[in-house]
């Protein structure tokens, strides 16, 4: 695979090819991340942490379906303070990291951004949209609430700022969403966050996550992905990162036509193992031979 054709930009942040590793997956530990970038990975997203460290949900946590994963962690992490080291090992390969961070209140997520850029992280990704948390799943959903944290940690920061919200499918309300964060100095958007969903036990009659609700990510939302990613390129000029369903070198093209500069993927590493982002990367090869990379975003419009 040739880095050189496949470089990208996202704003300011120039990552080796289009593919991130999504946060929420093995996003927690150096170790782990430094290994999803020799596995071809142009960049890796941290898992989201908060000023404090964090339990989540008891399990179980995760249960498959046919077409992908629902998940209840509530946000388990380790707090700022541990994932600040972690960013430092992860830096010593070189390659792009991008810092995930939640609050509860506007100046958790100021102090967390400058905490951030201390520890060399390329940007911030404000997590706006986790469908089965408390105080976040509604933050992303409300245009001023995301104009208002997105204004002050932009002021403060000396890095990109990228904002993930959720998957609104009131296309009216998420488009004047993107527009805020836009207006409010956000460098770049990410979408979507996994759909609201839940599984239920047929035998003993209970819901089998032990938050009862969680998230629905894999294949089943690429579709939606798709277009949540079309809707929002037309009316904003700042990069989009699309997220929902990558498995494929395919699919990584599809949504760079919807009008992606790159792609995050999570859920695929349980189908294609460590090293999906290569081979996404190599299957969407063939397709770039006689394109131009720049000239792929948003030529589906």
């Amino acid at each position: 695979m040739s880095d050189i054709k496949w470089s990208v930009s996202i704003g300011t942040v120039k990552i080796r090819n289009p593919t991130l590793l999504a946060s929420g997956v093995l996003g927690q530990t150096g170790a782990n991340m430094k290994r999803v970038l020799k596995g071809g990975a142009g960049g890796v997203v941290t898992k989201s942490v908060g000023p404090r460290p964090k339990k989540g949900y008891a399990g179980p946590t995760v249960v498959q379906t046919p077409c992908g994963l629902i998940n209840a962690m509530g946000l388990p992490n380790p707090g700022i303070d541990d994932m600040i080291r972690e960013i430092k090992i992860v830096k010593e390969t070189g390659g792009a990291v991008i810092g995930s961070i939640f609050g509860g209140k506007v100046e958790e997520f100021e102090k967390q951004s400058q905490r951030m850029s201390e520890a060399g992280a390329d940007a911030i990704e404000l997590n706006l949209s986790c469908p089965h948390a408390e105080n976040l799943s509604t933050i992303g959903h409300d245009p001023d609430m995301a104009e208002d944290i997105t204004k002050k940690v932009s002021k403060k920061a000396d890095i990109p700022v990228w904002v993930k919200l959720p998957c609104n499918t009131n296309i009216s309300r998420i488009l004047k969403v993107a527009r805020k964060v836009e207006k409010a100095g956000g460098d770049a958007i990410t979408v979507t966050n996994t759909i609201p969903a839940m599984a239920i036990d047929a035998e003993s009659k209970k819901p089998i996550l032990g938050n009862k609700v969680g998230g629905l990510s894999g294949p089943a939302i690429k579709p939606v992905g798709l277009r949540l990613v079309y809707e929002i390129y037309r009316v904003v000029d700042i990069p989009i990162i699309g997220v929902g369903g990558v498995t494929s070198g395919k699919d990584m093209v599809e949504y760079m036509l919807a009008g992606a500069s790159a792609v995050q993927i999570g859920t695929g590493i349980m189908w294609r193992g460590w090293n999906i982002f290569e081979k996404v990367c190599e299957e969407a090869t063939a397709y770039l031979e006689d394109r131009e990379l720049v000239n792929l975003i948003g030529s589906a419009h």
